[in-house]
């Protein structure tokens, strides 16, 4: 019985399409292809991730603080380390995008010849198309005349923000602006930004573990992210020194 067996146990080992193709090579040699393919698969595995789903980007500059830190010695940043955050990028190919969310974007030429920075730009969104943004004294933000409810701004980093101005986004294209308002090179410099431009929704930060959270304008995130970081400090005590 067992030699009727071995012939369908081995029908059944070859049907792995790479071991019919490796069947007349030496065993060392099928070992080291199928490693190289095992990894070969996995790099492209991430790499399509970060292309098309989730890309982690590093915070640069203090636009954004203290949504988002950056780290010391860079003018404004309040952290040793810089946050590293996780954008979406397949969101925008269902949705439209939605005022109030942090949102990694290419950087118009306007604002690299302004701001003196190329390469990717991280902001929240302000303005939609075809609305008209305006800052008055006090830093105070309207939308077509009605006062924008940004409650993340602190208020003292409002009171520092001298800009006025009114700016009208054109179709297709979105009005950002930094947390940090009074030290972000934003909209209000240099434009709107082009829907093409836009990369994906950050909806994460995910370094240092003590900043781990979730972005999003639903209020149960901050509960949400708070729970995940009390497991990562509780860890931690067994091993510390007090």
């Amino acid at each position: 019985m067992a030699e009727r067996a071995e012939p369908t146990a081995k029908r059944r080992q070859m049907t792995n399409p790479l071991d019919r193709l490796t069947a007349g090579l030496p065993r060392p040699w099928r070992i080291a292809i199928d490693w190289v393919v095992t990894i070969v698969g996995a790099i492209g595995i991430v790499l399509a991730i970060k292309a098309w789903v989730v890309n982690p980007y590093r915070i640069p500059s203090s636009s954004m603080e203290p949504t988002l830190h950056c780290a010391r010695p860079g003018q404004g940043c309040e952290a040793r380390l810089s946050d590293r955050v996780l954008a979406n990028r397949f969101i925008y190919h269902f949705r439209s995008p939605q005022r109030g969310e942090i949102v990694v974007f290419d950087t118009p030429r306007a604002a690299q010849d302004m701001c003196g920075a190329s390469g990717t730009f991280v902001k929240r969104l302000v303005g939609l198309p075809g609305e008209t943004v305006s800052e008055r004294q006090g830093g105070h933000v309207y939308i077509d005349g009605k006062l924008l409810d940004d409650s993340y701004i602190q208020k003292e980093r409002r009171s520092r923000d001298s800009t006025t101005g009114t700016w009208k986004v054109p179709k297709g294209q979105y009005f950002f602006m930094g947390d940090n308002r009074d030290q972000s090179c934003d909209s209000r410099r240099w434009g709107s930004v082009p829907r093409k431009n836009l990369i994906g929704k950050v909806f994460a930060t995910y370094w240092p573990p003590n900043r781990l959270s979730l972005h999003t304008i639903l209020p149960g995130a901050p509960l949400f992210g708070f729970l995940l970081v009390v497991p990562l400090r509780r860890r931690r005590r067994p091993g510390g020194h007090g």
